[in-house]
């Protein structure tokens, strides 16, 4: 099966592994948001300092606006492959779509090595967003007529 749309970047298996221990530390000795409608929150108020976003999400539409987001908002993000061990390491009994870090915890230096490491696979392996916008921009001007009167 493929990734949905909203997932920009593939993330290795034990880097996730790495992202739900960081969420469980947090979990206990720091502070976590947990759920979509908490992550928009602590990100559009600038309190999250690493998003965790599950890929099996549907609708996929719950959470399609936040990667987006916490581009605008310069805060780091990651991708799990399930909402169910999401849900597990947020310690709640249902599954989560999405959660963040908002206070690290003990989880401090395995949180910074995780954004460390998703930056590094950001930079090599997803375009950027210029790239794709300028063809796009360049495909449409030949397409711009003026009116004849």
């Amino acid at each position: 099966m493929s990734k949905p749309f909203y997932v920009r970047f593939e993330v290795p298996s034990d880097l996730a592994e790495k992202a739900y221990e960081a969420v469980r530390i947090a979990k206990d000795t720091g502070k976590v948001r947990k759920g979509t409608n908490e992550t928009t929150k602590a990100v559009e108020r600038g309190l999250a300092k690493l998003v965790v976003i599950a890929e099996d999400v549907d609708p996929p539409e719950v959470v399609a606006h936040l990667p987006l987001l916490c581009e605008e908002k310069k805060i780091s993000y990651i991708y799990v492959p399930s909402k169910d061990r999401l849900g597990q390491a947020c310690g709640i009994e249902v599954k989560a779509a999405s959660a963040c870090i908002v206070e690290e915890g003990e989880a401090k230096s395995l949180i910074d090595e995780i954004v460390k490491k998703v930056e590094e696979i950001r930079v090599k392996g997803a375009p950027s967003e210029e790239a794709e916008a300028a063809p796009a921009e360049a495909e449409e001007k030949p397409k711009r007529r003026k009116r004849k009167s």
